[in-house]
């Protein structure tokens, strides 16, 4: 169970994990390198705006 403490704790994780790792796994065997930086810029642009990232500032 790799460190999960329940089934159902690891069922829920993965439920939600299945929806997110597409977006940050795009088909790197199919892009240039510029390609694949750019839309990794515009995925976490994404995703920054989605979770209310963008206007907090960085912790360092």
């Amino acid at each position: 169970m790799k460190g999960f403490r329940s089934v159902g704790g690891a069922r829920r994780f993965l439920s939600a994990f299945s929806g997110i790792s597409p977006h940050f796994r795009p088909r790197r065997h199919l892009m240039s390198a510029p390609g694949y930086r750019a839309e990794m810029a515009i995925r976490f642009a994404i995703w920054d705006q989605i979770t209310g990232a963008a206007g907090q500032p960085a912790k360092a």
